[in-house]
């Protein structure tokens, strides 16, 4: 059974997200996603400074098996991504909701109201059972 974890949000697309500091949210991938992916050996990050909409696409991820779509889960700017990544691709196996997250968005408006269309932990784990 996949780990979803209280305090985050979720997408139907199966990133996660966690305010971190004023209008700035951490997404992730979530322990679902990247079981069903495999083995993850690369990440295409975006650009930090793009703006994006919720549902757009942020990048891909690579594993052994295929390669996927990464989608952002709000609407707002990419303002820092995880660089350790790059050399490690497979924190996002063995560390999905910590050292493995993919991004940071400054939100448009408040986090709050950025989230308020996102799953809570219970809902996330009735999608995925």
């Amino acid at each position: 059974m996949s780990e979803v974890k209280d305090g985050l949000l979720y997408s139907e697309e199966h990133e996660w997200v966690i305010a971190i500091e004023g209008n700035t949210v951490r997404v992730g991938i979530t322990d679902h996603a990247q079981a069903q992916l495999g083995d993850i050996v690369f990440i295409e990050f975006p650009s930090v400074g793009t703006s994006l909409s919720a549902g757009d696409s942020m990048g891909s991820i690579e594993s052994v098996k295929t390669v996927s779509e990464l989608y952002c889960p709000v609407s707002g700017t990419i303002t820092k991504v995880n660089d350790e990544l790059e050399a490690s691709p497979e924190l996002v196996n063995s560390s999905p909701y910590g050292d493995g997250w993919i991004a940071e968005v400054e939100v448009e408006g408040s986090a709050a109201e950025a989230v308020k269309h996102l799953l809570n932990a219970e809902q996330y784990a009735k999608l995925i059972d």
